[in-house]
């Protein structure tokens, strides 16, 4: 097949999944087309299935923002004709299926029918879509998708209760490529570099927005470090980012603290990592918990919105109620002062992530997109 994938070409979870997803179908024989405004921060142009397409926004003084879904439409009717592209993957609701839809509208006018699968991956439906400016968007842009998937069930109800949706909804949770080389002699090394051989590493990897709650992640651990040696490493960038580093000065564990800002090692450092935080308020899916747990990295998290689907109880890690800070620490405790409790959840960790390996989700977006194509066949 030949398919063209609309993403965020950033470090947040929705341009991570579409572009490993493109990678993955690639290595599969499918020609991928990414169409975006920039590279994505994890796409790598070495294979002769992927190509990359630029979408250039012109500026003119007419227009106080510039007009970047009549670009994106447009740059999508030149690919399609140009490439013969037979299938558009847009990841998120607007501005990306509301551009695909426009796109499809033209390229009908030439005589060309293509589909579009559209998919929802949280920021899309419950911050953005859900405000009154944009609701009407959404809602069309979701009605007019060909095919429309979401990345958990607990989206799906989110969608379906706060937009008059009448088309249907299949649920694809996001994934993981377990079968990437981590050199592990090389991890010890690492590790020793930002810990002692007696100190627990904690990790936070977000966007550092108010929704992941990271005053929170800092106080879990500052609670954690009073019973054992421990360090945390804060892996992101965002608007919360200054305000963690002058708590980390207030409580004085500024030297037990270290922010990486974003990072292209994100499995090396998981790979020396004991724990992972994410007291997040909501969570559409959970991806960087997920890819925790693919490090066998055990996780303490909140119990809120897809993370039960990801992270469970008991098993990969414990789940509390949003803001519980004082039950995530000990919590925590439990899985970091035991060896033998530490090791039984990492290996639990792993066991789970299993599940949402690319090798068992990608099959069904290959289904999903034949039936989108068998429409206008």
């Amino acid at each position: 097949m030949k398919i063209a994938i609309v993403c965020y070409p950033t470090f947040g979870g929705s341009g991570v999944v579409a572009t490993e997803l493109g990678l993955e179908l690639a290595r599969r024989g499918h020609e991928i087309h990414f169409i975006t405004y920039s590279q994505p921060v994890r796409l790598a142009l070495l294979n002769k299935n992927v190509h990359y397409h630029e979408v250039n926004v012109p500026e003119y003084p007419l227009f106080h923002y510039q007009p970047y879904e009549l670009a994106l439409s447009s740059k999508l009717v030149d690919m399609v004709k140009l490439y013969k592209i037979e299938l558009l993957h847009v990841h998120y609701a607007i501005p990306h299926a509301y551009a695909g839809y426009m796109a499809k509208q033209m390229l009908k006018e030439e005589g060309i029918d293509i589909p579009m699968v559209t998919t929802l991956h949280g920021t899309d439906i419950t911050l953005v879509g859900n405000h009154p400016f944009y609701k009407p968007a959404v809602t069309f842009s979701i009605n007019k998708s060909d095919m429309v998937t979401s990345v958990s069930q607990n989206l799906k109800d989110e969608t379906l209760k706060l937009f008059n949706i009448t088309n249907d909804i299949e649920v694809i949770p996001n994934f993981i490529e377990l079968n990437k080389n981590i050199d592990n002699s090389q991890i010890t090394c690492y590790r020793s570099a930002i810990a002692k051989s007696d100190e627990r590493v904690v990790t936070h990897i977000s966007n550092f927005r108010k929704v992941k709650r990271i005053p929170d992640v800092i106080d879990i651990f500052y609670k954690i470090q009073q019973e054992i040696p421990a360090k945390l490493m804060m892996v992101g960038d965002g608007p919360e980012k200054e305000k963690a580093e002058r708590l980390c000065g207030e409580l004085g564990i500024e030297d037990k603290v270290i922010f990486f800002g974003n990072s292209n090692e994100i499995d090396k450092i998981l790979s020396y990592s004991d724990l992972f935080l994410l007291p997040s308020q909501t969570e559409s899916f959970g991806l960087a918990a997920l890819e925790a747990m693919a490090s066998g990295v055990p996780v303490i998290s909140s119990n809120s919105g897809g993370l039960p689907e990801v992270n469970f109880d008991g098993v990969s890690g414990y789940l509390s109620a949003v803001g519980n800070v004082d039950e995530m620490a000990a919590n925590a405790l439990k899985i970091l002062k035991d060896e033998n409790s530490l090791k039984q959840f990492k290996e639990r960790a792993f066991q789970t992530a299993k599940k949402f390996d690319i090798q068992n989700i990608l099959p069904l977006y290959e289904e999903l997109y034949l039936r989108a194509i068998s429409i206008y066949a």
